[in-house]
């Protein structure tokens, strides 16, 4: 219960406000952010929860304060004006303006920035999940029939690089002409900045009491990245329930707390030690959300149905480990 009294006493707080000052619609659709948020990233909980037990207390508590900034107001509020200011040629400081005084012109903007949006999210997801099942020391199975040989396939060094590359490629011919190269760039970026990170992370993994702080810092780095990526989706969804920036900051931000404090639990809690399917369903997730995003680029995806595959996934893994946990001889895998 300590985990989560400090969110939810302070986000009551904040729809009440909302109420308050905006009234009831405002609390509605800040509420209804909230729930879409939780449910677009409860799988990133458990992925950022097996990162997070690598760090030390004092990165953990950095990723509960200065990341919950950077996931606020980075991530959900200024990433998306960065990203329409690349996809218009328009300056950041215009855009930002769009944003607090034309709310409703800046919506159709971000949506037309959704091809580079989701190109770059969808890739960089797949990368994720396509590096945790495409392992060949991994000798844990969920879905055993399929994982068993992905993971044969990781004998293959960057095969995961491959596979996202091909698809990337594959998926850029049945979009619009116009937005071909778009798609690709940021594809790219996504596969890049995965690969990135992923090297600064081992880079860093030094047996040293010098060296564990800058670990804690590439890997701090990693959450936010990946946290960006698990939220692009939702804040392209933000738009469609509504145009108002206080609301939509304020849902997200109260989503993207809940998130991070679940995170906090599973790791102190030790969760994913006991629950062993628990983070193979976060990472199918993680392949369902990259796979809508990627669908999106050629029909719109309701978020309803994003949040659903993710929760089945993780429900259905968090079941499947209740039952090994009851009877381990009899049960090792679905």
């Amino acid at each position: 219960m300590k985990f989560f009294l400090l969110p939810v006493s302070v986000s009551v707080l904040i729809l009440i406000g909302l109420w308050v000052g905006l009234g009831f619609a405002a609390f509605i659709t800040a509420f209804l952010l909230v729930i879409l948020e939780v449910t677009l990233s409860f799988d990133n909980a458990v992925v950022n929860a097996r990162v997070l037990s690598g760090m030390s207390d004092k990165w953990r508590k950095r990723f509960l304060t200065w990341g919950m900034l950077i996931a606020v107001f980075g991530t959900r509020l200024v990433l998306p004006i960065l990203i329409v200011s690349a996809s218009v040629a328009l300056s950041p400081l215009a855009v930002a303006k769009l944003a607090a005084f034309a709310p409703e012109e800046y919506a159709h903007l971000l949506e037309g920035a959704r091809y580079a949006i989701y190109a770059f999210g969808g890739a960089f997801l797949l990368m994720v999940s396509l590096k945790y099942f495409l392992d060949d020391a991994k000798d844990v199975h969920w879905i055993r029939s399929i994982e068993r040989h992905l993971s044969k396939w990781g004998r293959i060094a960057s095969i995961e690089i491959a596979i996202a590359l091909a698809f990337l490629t594959g998926i850029s011919f049945f979009v619009p002409s116009a937005v071909q190269a778009t798609v690709l760039l940021a594809g790219i970026v996504g596969v890049v900045l995965f690969i990135a990170m992923q090297g600064l992370a081992s880079a860093f993994s030094i047996e040293t009491e010098g060296a564990v702080a800058k670990s804690g810092l590439a890997l701090f780095i990693y959450l936010n990245i990946l946290d960006s990526a698990f939220s692009l989706d939702s804040v392209v969804g933000a738009f469609a329930l509504t145009t108002a920036i206080p609301i939509i900051v304020a849902g997200l931000g109260i989503g993207a707390w809940f998130v991070r404090s679940l995170t906090i639990y599973l790791v102190e809690k030790k969760t994913l030690d006991t629950l062993t399917y628990l983070e193979h369903g976060a990472h199918w997730a993680i392949l369902g959300l990259a796979g809508s995003m990627f669908a999106d680029l050629l029909f719109h995806v309701p978020e309803v149905i994003t949040g659903t595959i993710g929760l089945v996934f993780v429900l259905a893994a968090y079941w499947s480990s209740v039952l090994a946990r009851r009877n381990l001889p009899k049960v090792s895998g679905v």
